[in-house]
């Protein structure tokens, strides 16, 4: 756990910051802030977009009495594509690009449900916690899958 904090706070942050200041080398420091902000234009508007597509083939499941865990997998790697699309940086953009493409988040996915998979067969619990904090409300969503039996988690196919 130690291990993954230093790479997040200490190792990416210098990473990104060297390769800023080796685009602006390159480009000029306007325009590697114009690309930064348009990049984190496009990913959001292909988070919108990717999200909606999840949301309505996860509705299309529940209509038809099936739980949507391909598409719960998905919609969870698509918010961490939004966020590290938010986050300044060309590594991190870069990462959260080929979160939004199908056919790499189905190579993620794929990793990410065998993972789940293992730790609910382990009989660990498999939780997330998501808060959110604005506009003076507090919003939060807590999950902890109780039957790992159910739903297809180790299911790789897109579409």
């Amino acid at each position: 756990m130690f291990l993954i904090l230093f790479l997040v706070f200490i190792v990416m942050p210098i990473a990104e910051i060297y390769l800023i200041v080796q685009v602006a080398d390159v480009v000029g420091g306007l325009n590697t802030v114009a690309l930064l902000v348009l990049v984190s234009i496009v990913g959001a508007a292909m988070v919108k977009r990717e999200g909606m597509g999840i949301l309505a083939r996860a509705q299309s499941e529940l209509a038809l009495g099936r739980i949507p865990s391909r598409e719960l997998v998905n919609g969870l790697l698509v918010l961490f594509a939004g966020a590290l699309m938010l986050t300044p940086g060309f590594a991190t953009d870069t990462l959260g690009l080929s979160l939004l493409f199908p056919p790499t988040r189905a190579m993620i996915r794929g990793v990410v449900s065998r993972g789940l998979s293992n730790r609910a067969a382990a009989g660990q619990p498999v939780s997330w916690h998501f808060g959110y904090r604005g506009q003076g409300s507090v919003v939060e969503a807590h999950s902890t899958e109780v039957d790992p039996g159910i739903g297809e988690l180790g299911s790789t196919d897109e579409g």
